[in-house]
């Protein structure tokens, strides 16, 4: 279970805002050039992978082991498909796109995290 008031959660929030910032820039212009929301997520989130790599297990985890790296593009990878599943569903209820990934943004973030403690950057 998450707790909200968990430093390493807080310090996830922080590290994940600035890439948050860049890759729904990136998704938003995408998406306003019409390229569809699939592929605009895709691209948008590989731009952000290896930055957030780094600054998740350093500032979040005090964990810097590069051969994590599997795990972590494993565990995007598996939020990539549960956010374009949610765009899918939120679209075929007439949500405009940007709305639903800016609602979706903090459950996917609370998601994330738990995926990355358990998964990627696990204690002993």
């Amino acid at each position: 279970m998450i707790s909200f008031h968990d430093p390493r959660f807080l310090r996830f929030l922080a590290v994940g805002a600035l890439n948050t910032v860049f890759g729904y820039s990136v998704f938003a212009a995408l998406i306003l050039l019409g390229i569809h929301y699939a592929v605009a997520a895709f691209v948008s989130t590989v731009a952000g992978v290896l930055f957030n790599f780094k600054t998740t297990g350093s500032f979040v985890f005090a964990n810097r082991e590069n051969r994590l790296l599997f795990r972590f593009v494993a565990v995007y990878a598996l939020t990539y498909v549960v956010g374009v599943g949610l765009l899918r569903w939120s679209e075929g209820y007439g949500i405009p796109v940007l709305l639903a990934a800016a609602v979706f943004t903090l459950p996917m973030a609370a998601f994330s995290f738990t995926l990355q403690r358990l998964f990627v950057f696990r204690e002993g």
